[in-house]
């Protein structure tokens, strides 16, 4: 095995017990957690057989099989990359909507106060328990 393979292997476990660390405190959730992991597995798995990328690119008629391991990690990257424009997008559409609900559920509270009627709406009942 040469030096660059051994530094391979390594940076793999560092990255996977790395990774493990985060999601064990909370750090990262499962779901991110997994595509790390399967990086440092790949990453593990190319530094004990790294004749395996030459054998993949002969496999799909590759002329220079480096070359392949570059167009997969940026394919991976960029579906990464769009995963968590999807999150994003998902977690915005979520807090706008709350955002939405807090304005609704306030607006019912001070409409309540400046009555001085009991509260009808169980939820704006909730948070002037809530107050007290």
């Amino acid at each position: 095995m040469r030096s660059y393979h051994l530094t391979v292997v390594v940076l793999g476990l560092v990255l996977a017990i790395g990774i493990l660390s985060l999601v064990r405190r909370d750090h990262l959730y499962i779901r991110q957690g997994l595509f790390w992991i399967l990086v440092a597995v790949a990453s593990l798995l190319l530094g004990f057989w790294p004749y395996m990328i030459d054998s993949l690119g002969s496999l799909f008629g590759v002329a220079y099989p480096p070359t392949l391991l570059f167009l997969v990690a940026i394919v991976v990257l960029v579906f990464k990359a769009l995963l968590g424009d999807i999150e994003l997008t998902r977690v915005r559409r979520d807090m706008r909507r709350l955002n939405q609900r807090i304005a609704l559920i306030e607006a019912g509270h001070r409409a309540d106060d400046s009555l001085d009627a009991p509260p009808t709406n169980p939820v704006t009942e909730a948070l002037r328990q809530g107050d007290e």
